[in-house]
C-alpha cells in the first residue's frame, strides 16, 4: 500500500534534473531570445496566450512535458496531435515554439542544445507575462521525447464534463494536488472555447432542466445568443466574458457568479469541497497568483525526460 501511494503522488522522478538556469554555460541568452520570439507572435495575435498554455497543459498531462504533442504525424505513425481531442488545438501554440526554436538554432552558440521541451516551458511562462500574469523563474533541462502516439493521449486529459473527483483524480495521477487543479484551471481566463463543448449546459442539461440551473440565467441566455442550435459546433467564443485577454482572478470570480463556462468549471464553486479555494482566490489574485506559480512548476516536471529516453529534437515536429 505505502509503495502504491507513492507512485500515485509521485509517479514521475527524472524532476530533479531540472534547475533554474541550466542553459547558463550552454547558451546563457536563452531566455531572452525566446522572449523576443514570444513576443513577436504576441504581437500578431493574442490567440498565442492561450494556445501557448494549453498546448504545454496538453504536452505535459500525456507523456510528460516533452513536446511529443508537437511530433506530426508520419505515414506509420499518428501522433498525439491527431488524436480528437487535441484537434482543437490553436496553431499559434505550435507556430510560437517552432519560431522560437528557430531564433535560438540561429544563435551559433545555441544551435541544437536547447530542447523544444524546454522552449515550450519558457514560451508558456512568457505568454503567461505578456498577458498580464505572474513572471516566473522556469525549471529547464528536458529532454525531448521519443515517442508520440494519437492512443496515448486517451484518458490523459480532463473533459469540459468532468466532476471534482474526476478532476482531482488524473491531476493526482501526475503527482498535482487538488489545489494545482484548482489554480491551473484558472488558465481558463484567457481562451476560446468551441460551441460544441459546452452546447449540452445551455439546451439539453437534462429533462428537467433544458439549461443546467448552475448556470447565471443572463450568461446562459448570452451563450445561447452566441451560439444558437443550428450554429456551427465550430464556433468559437471568449471563456471569460469579462476580462478576455488579461491573465486575472477573474476566472474566479466569474464562477461566484454562475459563468463558468464548462461543468469542470463551475464545479469548482457548487462543489463545498473547493468552493472555499475559489473564493479565496476571488478575493487575492496575489494569493491565485503565487498558487499558480506553484501549480504550473510542478506540472513543468511531470514525465522529465532525460538523455536515457530523450533527445534534442532538431525540429520539434520530427523526431531526429
Amino acid at each position: 500500500m505505502s509503495v502504491c501511494l507513492s507512485l500515485c503522488l509521485f509517479p514521475h522522478t527524472t524532476s530533479a534534473a531540472l534547475r533554474q538556469n541550466y542553459y547558463a554555460k550552454i547558451c546563457p541568452n536563452v531566455e531572452n531570445i525566446v522572449r523576443d520570439a514570444v513576443q513577436k507572435k504576441f504581437q500578431q495575435t493574442f490567440v498565442t496566450v492561450p494556445a501557448t498554455i494549453r498546448l504545454y497543459f496538453h504536452d505535459c498531462f500525456v507523456r510528460g512535458c516533452d513536446a511529443s504533442v508537437i511530433v506530426a504525424s508520419t505515414a506509420n505513425n499518428q501522433a498525439e496531435k491527431d488524436n480528437p481531442i487535441n484537434l482543437s488545438l490553436a496553431g499559434d501554440g505550435f507556430d510560437t515554439v517552432i519560431k522560437a526554436k528557430a531564433a535560438v538554432d540561429a544563435n551559433s552558440q545555441c544551435k541544437n542544445k536547447v530542447s523544444c521541451a524546454d522552449i515550450l516551458a519558457m514560451a508558456t511562462r512568457d505568454v503567461i507575462a505578456l498577458s498580464g500574469g505572474p513572471s516566473y523563474a522556469v525549471e529547464l533541462g528536458r529532454m525531448d521525447g521519443l515517442i508520440s502516439t494519437a492512443a496515448s493521449v486517451n484518458g490523459k486529459l480532463p473533459l469540459p464534463t468532468f466532476n471534482l473527483d474526476q478532476l482531482t483524480s488524473l491531476f493526482a495521477s501526475n503527482g498535482l494536488s487538488q489545489r494545482d487543479m484548482i489554480a491551473l484551471s484558472a488558465a481558463h481566463t484567457v481562451g476560446f472555447s468551441h460551441c460544441s463543448q459546452f452546447s449540452n449546459r445551455i439546451y439539453n442539461f437534462s429533462k428537467q432542466n433544458p439549461v443546467d440551473p448552475t448556470l447565471n440565467k443572463t450568461y446562459a441566455s448570452e451563450l445561447q445568443s452566441e451560439c444558437p442550435k443550428d450554429v456551427d459546433p465550430q464556433v468559437a467564443i471568449e471563456m471569460d466574458p469579462n476580462t478576455p485577454q488579461k491573465f486575472d482572478n477573474m476566472y474566479f470570480k466569474n464562477l461566484l457568479q454562475g459563468m463558468g463556462l464548462f461543468t469542470s468549471d463551475e464545479v469548482l464553486f457548487t462543489d463545498t469541497r473547493s468552493k472555499p479555494t475559489v473564493n479565496r482566490w476571488a478575493r487575492n489574485a496575489t494569493n491565485f497568483q503565487k498558487a499558480f506559480v506553484s501549480a504550473i512548476t510542478r506540472m513543468g516536471r511531470i514525465g522529465v525526460k532525460n538523455s536515457k529516453n530523450g533527445n534534442i529534437r532538431r525540429d520539434c515536429a520530427v523526431f531526429n
